[in-house]
């Protein structure tokens, strides 16, 4: 780290928000301004705390009265934090949402709530633990989440299972993108900004005045980032490279009475390159260093073979293989990379269309219908690791380059009964999803050493060229130099390609469930009680096909089918107008599947949440005052972990290949105590906090591709123990002509280090993340017309922190035989930690005009 995160809190923060360790307005519970339809008075001449209106409950309430901790990103949030894409939330904006890369690459997100944190959800067969929505529409997959956001109105976090009203996949809770409707209206946005780093946002939004009964909107964003991290290989790009562009339309037809039916089209083109893997340690085991007389690894300054296998009882010597001379140990984030490696940017579109109908049949009853399809094709081009991650050999093939191409095509249909009656609130649906996943992949490697490392070619031109590939890959070709692929005759698809295929697999899905949910308030108690009981039934049917292991036809199939029902109870109570309180119990799944980096397509089985929660929502000081606190307790049954392992076996159709298996390892125990706080002592000033304590108990395991060898202790992984944020809002009316505000906006956001590999006990630095804007806004121009100019940062202080590590290739890997006896050690593959880095210091400057 490059600063202190005390002292730095200390500073911006202040004494105010020293006892509570804060959090950004936005994140807290009900601490975000209130929704444009809620016509709030101007921030500047209330000194009270705004509503929040929710949909968590599929109905919209108040956020202060709604029994689940719930945390909102408003619109003025987005714009204040310059968020971007959903990997802008990664520096902990919401101490319980975790969002990090798949990997070191940007084309997939891994998003987590309360310690429900998928590690490798990033394949055909595979889902998450946290459901993702965009205007109520569940995405399958989580390639494409890191695409440009849209004209979004709130962002919501709802924390902890929401098995009942959201479905499978949300054991973890859910994050809900609200885009805005189309006002039928004239009017509109237009922002143009630049930044360090080649940056240069621009975004377009229009709403058209309606027109027999239908009112038409439409949103175009651009944005893009030159790498930050330098690429030496002319034409190829850099890492932690975007060019993202997109645009949506979307139509509101209101007939009659009652009726509103919106449509919306969206599409999107998201370039990117990953971030870089750098070396930050080197044989941190103190290890014999061998030197290479000719190709052999010896002792120095002698013949005698060392290093490499070495079988147990055996005397020959231990040692590991050097360090190439170019490659440079870096403890600090490096700007540019020390071997140029050829690197394309991945290429993701999304796209899809949903119809989302709402009908007001009578005061008690809403009948809604939500269809939608949608699509994500993701051709992803990662060579962060360079050579990070392999060890030295003369005349040596390295850099792997692992390639991916996925698609994935889904359909989903829900229907809802809303309403309410005396005393009784409803909720009754049904639900089907279906989708269909394909993918295939190759990992050549692209670079070849000298004779003594001090120097490197590039054994293919840039990538896109016709020219192959060709050499070996742990002990296979990864690229065949003829172009003469050997599946073209059993598997049309791969006819004329030059790529050694790794793997290639589809999968097919299909869900059915429905749900109710329905909540009493006695009249007899004084309606202070509301007792709600719900429930969903799921019918789950996953199969699919793993059809090439390198390069080779194989059968390998798996099914799995699963039905069960998640039940949920709550009781809240109105201690005062202002003072709310609930007990909720709840249960959740993670549907099964297979692991396709298995290369058998292995099947494994669902696991499961049960959560219990008691909170308290609170508005006191006149309203310029609001404690929101939550504790809760997860038990996680037939936890989904993954275990790897190197095949050996000669005769293996996966012989040479690193592999991976998903299990159901066990049980896993989540526990934690979250507090929001917001204070709003003068009109002008806010002041927000908020803290998320979880504690995790995993479970250890025998590896089941090595049932010799002892257990294993497993990890969750981007699960701080500690973590908070907090955030300064001051808004000032200034008297210039039409009028204005400054806007100042400050925040602060920690998380203690965490784990990143499920398998491996090395943890990731702590983070301290400061990010700021100010802005001239509201600025009258003409009639009507608005502008506003603001400037802004994002890690003020450019602090440095590794948010993903690996000491994977730090220690000699043990091969036990069935019995439990050591048969072999492997020094092979020692070098050392490798590590991403968090986002530089990124600033720049942006014009809005409203109109």
């Amino acid at each position: 780290m490059k600063t202190s995160p005390g002292v730095r809190l200390k500073l911006l923060l202040g004494s105010a928000l020293i006892a509570f360790t804060a959090a950004p307005a936005f994140a807290a519970d009900a601490a975000a301004p209130a929704p444009a339809d809620a016509a709030p008075a101007p921030e500047a001449e209330t000194s009270q705390i705004g509503d929040i209106v929710v949909t968590a409950t599929r109905r919209e309430t108040n956020l202060q009265k709604t029994p689940i901790s719930i945390s909102v990103l408003s619109a003025q949030g987005i714009a204040d934090r310059h968020v971007l894409s959903l990997f802008n939330l990664a520096d902990g904006s919401i101490p319980s949402l975790r969002v990090a890369t798949f990997e070191a690459r940007q084309s997939a997100l891994t998003i987590g709530i309360r310690g429900i944190v998928p590690y490798d959800q990033n394949q055909t067969a595979r889902d998450g633990g946290v459901g993702v929505y965009i205007d109520g529409v569940a995405l399958g997959k989580t390639q494409g989440l890191n695409a440009a956001l849209f004209d979004i109105e709130r962002i919501e976090v709802l924390k902890g299972p929401q098995g009942t009203l959201f479905g499978r996949n949300t054991e973890g809770g859910a994050l809900s993108l609200v885009s805005k409707a189309p006002t039928g209206e004239f009017g509109g946005r237009m922002t143009a900004g630049v930044g360090n780093f080649g940056g240069r946002n621009a975004d377009f939004h229009l709403d058209l005045p309606s027109f027999m009964n239908i009112a038409l909107k439409f949103d175009g964003v651009y944005q893009h980032q030159d790498p930050t991290v330098k690429n030496p290989l002319e034409g190829s790009t850099g890492w932690n490279y975007y060019d993202r562009k997109g645009g949506r339309v979307a139509a509101r037809w209101q007939p009659v009475d009652g009726l509103t039916a919106d449509f919306s089209y969206d599409y999107a083109r998201d370039e990117n390159t990953p971030n870089y893997s750098q070396l930050v340690s080197y044989n941190p085991g103190n290890l014999p260093v061998g030197a290479f007389n000719g190709t052999s690894l010896v002792l120095p300054g002698t013949n005698t073979a060392c290093g490499g296998t070495i079988a147990a009882g055996s005397s020959k010597p231990i040692c590991i293989a050097p360090k190439a001379p170019l490659v440079g140990v870096h403890s600090d984030r490096q700007y540019t990379a020390d071997v140029g490696v050829p690197q394309q940017p991945s290429v993701d579109i999304t796209h899809g269309f949903t119809s989302n109908i709402k009908y007001k049949v009578a005061p008690w009853l809403e009948l809604r219908s939500i269809t939608a399809w949608r699509g994500v094709e993701t051709d992803q081009w990662d060579n962060s690791g360079g050579p990070e991650r392999s060890s030295f050999a003369p005349s040596s093939n390295f850099s792997r380059y692992s390639l991916s191409f996925f698609q994935q095509h889904q359909f989903s249909q829900e229907v809802q009964a809303v309403g309410s009656v005396p005393q009784f609130d409803y909720v009754v649906g049904g639900y089907y999803y279906t989708e269909r996943a394909t993918e295939y992949a190759a990992t050549p490697l692209t670079n070849l050493w000298n004779a003594d490392g001090t120097a490197y070619t590039i054994r293919s031109p840039i990538p896109g060229n016709s020219n192959p590939i060709s050499g070996a890959n742990s002990g296979s070709q990864r690229y065949d130099a003829s172009c003469n692929n050997t599946l073209a005759a059993t598997v049309p698809q791969f006819a004329n390609s030059c790529q050694f295929i790794t793997r290639a697999s589809q999968a097919s899905d299909h869900n059915y469930s429905v749900f109710g949910n329905l909540t009493f308030t006695p009249e007899a108690l004084g309606d202070v009680v509301h007792i709600t009981a719900g429930g969903r039934w799921t019918k789950d049917d996953r199969h699919g096909t793993l059809y090439v292991v390198n390069n080779a036809v194989q059968p390998f199939a798996f099914k799995n089918s699963v039905s069960r029902f998640d039940p949920m109870f709550n009781i809240a109570f109105d201690a005062t107008e202002t003072i709310h309180l609930y007990a909720k119990y709840a249960t959740g799944f993670r549907a099964g599947g297979a692991n396709d980096r298995s290369l058998q397509f292995n099947a494994f089985g669902p696991e499961s949440v049960k959560s219990y929660e008691v909170g308290a929502k609170m508005d006191f000081w006149e309203h310029r005052a609001r404690l929101n606190l939550a504790g809760f307790i997860m038990d996680r049954s037939n936890t989904q972990f993954d275990f790897d392992y190197f095949d050996t076996n000669g005769s293996s159709p996966t012989n040479g290949s690193h592999i991976e298996q998903t299990t159901n390892a066990g049980n896993s125990k989540i526990r934690g105590i979250e507090a929001d706080l917001t204070v709003k002592p003068i009109p002008e000033l806010t002041l927000t906090g908020s803290y998320a304590y979880t504690y995790w108990k995993a479970p250890s395991a025998i590896n089941p591709l090595s049932p010799g060898a002892p257990p294993q202790q497993l990890y969750i992984v981007y699960t701080p123990k500690n973590a908070a944020s907090g955030a300064i809002d001051y808004v000032k009316p200034v008297e210039i002509a039409g009028g204005a505000n400054i806007r100042l906006h400050l925040d602060a956001n920690y998380a203690s280090s965490q784990y990143s590999f499920q398998l491996e006990p090395t943890k990731t630095d702590a983070s301290f993340v400061v990010n700021g804007r100010l802005a001239l806004a509201d600025i009258l121009v003409g009639d009507r017309s608005k502008v506003t100019v603001s400037v802004w940062t994002r890690n003020l202080f450019d602090t440095t922190y590794k948010y993903r590590r690996s000491s994977a290739n730090s220690s000699p890997t043990s091969n036990y035989g069935a019995n439990g006896a050591l048969v072999s050690t492997g020094y092979g593959g020692i070098l050392g930690d490798y590590a991403n880095f968090n986002p530089p210091r990124t600033f720049g400057g942006e014009v809005s005009v409203n109109f």
